[in-house]
């Protein structure tokens, strides 16, 4: 499965700059704000963390571009309450697509569908008695959409906010789905 994940990446980015007009390279990371959505009507404390990955940005016009990107990002969910807390850490090297649409110069909104692959999960709990943690596996595959805006200026520096609506489950019991915001700073090399 990892192989072909990292086999769609490079078949993406080759294709991608095949034919565009103008195409840059960079690096990008920020913060994490993620929580789990359980039967679409609960939803969990948030967990703090971070991003950081790459990305290629390929104009097919003056206006419209498409980006991919390979990010790590630190996913989950925090409870507290009764003197402790709980924390999943679910850790995903995720591949959003994104179409960007710059109505002005500097200036994006984007949106398009990612898929994530788990690398990492673990249960924490800290409590007011004793603190344990124990490794469970969740649904190795993550898909969703994402939404978000920024602004890019003219040295390649970009600030973003995006929005992960997670669609796959990550576990059997009660369609739990990430929900992430994403605060990102990028440089294109």
């Amino acid at each position: 499965m990892k192989n072909l994940f990292f086999t769609i990446i490079g078949a993406i980015i080759f294709n991608l700059n095949s034919f565009a007009q103008d195409a840059h390279f960079g690096i990008k990371g920020g913060y994490n704000l993620a929580a789990v959505q359980y039967d679409d009507d609960y939803e969990t404390g948030q967990r703090h963390g971070f991003h950081i990955g790459f990305y290629g940005e390929s104009f097919l016009n003056e206006n419209i571009a498409l980006q991919v990107e390979f990010l790590y990002s630190q996913q989950g969910f925090e409870l507290e309450g009764n003197n402790a807390t709980f924390t999943q850490k679910l850790d995903y090297l995720n591949l959003p697509l994104m179409l960007k649409l710059y109505p002005d110069k500097h200036f994006f909104l984007e949106a398009g569908p990612q898929v994530g692959l788990a690398i990492s999960h673990k249960e924490e709990y800290k409590g007011l008695f004793f603190d344990g943690f124990r490794e469970t596996e969740p649904d190795n595959f993550d898909w969703g959409l994402n939404f978000g805006a920024g602004f890019k200026t003219d040295s390649g520096v970009s600030f973003g906010a995006r929005y992960h609506l997670g669609m796959g489950d990550i576990y059997d019991d009660g369609n739990p789905k990430n929900r992430v915001w994403q605060f990102s700073v990028g440089f294109d090399f």
